[in-house]
């Protein structure tokens, strides 16, 4: 540990000398990277960039918390564009680097601020911001950085203070790209959606054991989305690992997560992140997302410089291949737009395929804690010992729908989906005349179960079932959502019954799938012998299910349904998904 940190220092200092009388100082660097700043120091240093670079750098707010905190970032360039207008008109790319979306874990923060000002002090006509803006974001998670304590983060090793892990409303940021609950969450979508960045990077400090590789980086499409996206992402994220192993870090390129809790022997897998991830959601949108995640157990110094180099490397790759990585998310987009009627891939998962890999850790026991009663893992850092361990990241592609013409939303719930469409700047529009016997597909779920309890305050559902051709008549007021458009993936993402991180996965039409109008049990009896009697066919079918079907017999509301079901009082809306595909472009 002692090493790391000496390392990380001399690395780091000169920096220090420089900043000793400078004034975009921050409180990391004036302490030797043992504390960090409070989030007044992000607001003045944004204004002290602005002031200190006025033709390089714009401190601007995106939004607003629920506190009513500003949400600020820096936008900063040495190609003479400052807005997303002109950067889009010249074709300059946009790189979006975010700090402390978990504000305990603000490696980032401080990093940031000492990266950007290392650019901007460097000759402008070698400066690698001269092919690109940066948007910085030190701090995503303002109200909860300002929830400010000690032991915010017991199993990480410093700063001696930090903020907090959720928002004031305690959301996980998070957990929250794809349903956009949080206003900081929206605020970010729409900067998104103005900015377009390529490339999309989420710095964090993992959680977990204690080993000496110091950071891990995953980016997608690597596995998952678009194939040519695929061949780029996985040459970024080699140039990142090959970049950061030169400058004497340990990276990896996989999330180092146990298998089983608490136990190095269980080993890892790999996979692709649901869109409620950072790294699952930007690939939707054919652009790179990359998550950073610096180890908890390195000292701060070490984890800020670790940090500090990754942004580098990215400032450094993106001047040299951002208008490459343009060029190919452009066509991606056109692909995206030409796959109506071709399987789409909803998730993936990871097969059995399992290798070995060198794995570098410290030698540790495992022995019975008198104290929680379960085997305990004790790690002893004086004795680096190699770990010869399995992992699984065969991935392949999982669930998979056919991509329809169109989703048609219904009046009831416009309101609450077009304000989602537009949080995620997907094209749509509201249709202003009935529509008749539309070419549609209706899903209607065999089974529905909600959560045990809420995650991120919603009743998660799950359902089992599959698409039907219903033709359906399309009110006036609903909502036409066409495929043909480079935000396809997300859509689907959205709305596909099935898929991991739907609005109907989040619990938004839990409505339709709660029974609210019922036959009450003497009633059914009555109606079932009248069926019955004047139906021999039904009743012998009913008999047979009796014994053919155990679970069913002894269940008396699954009998009674039986009947309810085939009943003009049956309500036909229940279980119903309101959202519609359409085969066919209006």
């Amino acid at each position: 540990m002692l090493r790391n940190t000496l390392l990380g220092l001399c690395i780091l200092l000169p920096a220090l000398v420089q900043s000793a009388t400078a004034p975009l100082q921050t409180t990391a660097e004036k302490s030797g990277f043992v504390e960090t700043g409070r989030y007044d120091e992000v607001i003045q240093l944004c204004n002290d960039f602005q002031k200190a670079y006025p033709k390089a750098v714009r401190c601007m707010e995106f939004g607003r918390t629920p506190e009513n905190r500003p949400m600020l970032a820096l936008l900063a360039s040495r190609s003479g564009v400052l807005n997303a207008e002109d950067a889009k008109a010249k074709k300059i790319p946009a790189l979006l680097i975010q700090g402390g979306i978990h504000a305990g874990e603000i490696d980032g923060k401080d990093a940031g601020f000492l990266a950007l000002r290392e650019a901007l002090d460097a000759p402008e006509d070698k400066s690698w911001l001269k092919q690109q803006v940066l948007v910085f974001i030190p701090v995503f998670n303002i109200d909860g950085h300002e929830r400010f304590a000690a032991w915010n983060r017991p199993n990480q090793r410093g700063p001696e203070q930090m903020g907090w892990r959720t928002t004031a409303q305690n959301f996980n940021l998070n957990r929250d790209y794809v349903k956009a609950d949080s206003p900081e969450m929206q605020s970010m979508l729409r900067l998104v959606n103005e900015w377009d960045p390529i490339v999309y990077i989420d710095l964090h400090v993992t959680d977990g054991a204690k080993f000496r590789h110091d950071v891990s980086i995953q980016i997608e499409p690597v596995n998952g989305g678009d194939s040519e996206l695929r061949r780029a992402g996985l040459a970024l994220k080699n140039g990142v690992l090959a970049e950061l192993e030169s400058k004497g870090s340990l990276p990896l390129g996989f999330y180092p997560s146990f298998n089983i809790n608490d136990d190095p022997s269980s080993g890892f897998t790999d996979g692709v992140a649901p869109p409620r991830f950072s790294t699952g959601y930007f690939y939707l949108r054919n652009r790179f997302g990359m998550l950073v995640e610096t180890h908890s157990w390195k000292d701060y110094p070490t984890r800020v410089r670790i940090t500090r180099d990754t942004i580098n490397s990215m400032l450094r790759l993106t001047a040299e291949h951002g208008r490459e990585w343009q060029t190919i998310a452009e066509q991606a987009d056109a692909r995206s737009r030409a796959k109506i009627g071709q399987k789409e891939t909803l998730d993936y998962t990871v097969t059995d395929k399992v290798r070995t890999i060198n794995f570098l850790g410290y030698e540790y026991s495992r022995t019975l804690s008198d104290v929680s009663g379960q085997l305990m893992t004790h790690y002893d850092e004086s004795k680096p010992q190699l770990w010869k361990l399995p992992l699984k990241d065969d991935i392949i592609a999982g669930q998979s729908e056919t991509m329809p013409a169109a989703y048609i939303v219904p009046p009831a719930y416009a309101a609450l989906i077009s304000a989602k469409l537009k949080q995620h700047g997907i094209e749509f529009s509201t249709l202003d005349k009935t529509i008749a016997k539309a070419n549609t597909e209706t899903f209607r779920a065999d089974t529905a179960k909600q959560a045990s309890q809420s995650v991120e305050s919603h009743q998660r559902l799950t359902v089992t079932g599959e698409w039907k051709a219903e033709p359906t008549d399309i009110k006036s007021g609903s909502l036409y959502i066409p495929l043909n458009q480079a935000k396809s993936k997300l859509i689907m993402a959205l709305f596909e019954a099935k898929a991991p991180d739907s609005l109907l996965g989040w619990g938004f039409f839990n409505n339709s799938f709660e029974q609210k109008e019922y036959m009450e049990d003497y009633v059914a009896e009555e109606i079932a012998r009248e069926m019955m009697a004047k139906d021999p066919a039904l009743a012998a079918a009913f008999k047979k299910k009796v014994a053919e079907d155990a679970e069913f017999a002894k269940d008396p509301q699954a009998r009674l349904n039986f009947f309810y079901r085939l009943h003009t009082s049956w309500d036909e809306e229940f279980n119903k998904y309101p959202v519609m595909r359409l085969l066919e472009a209006l």
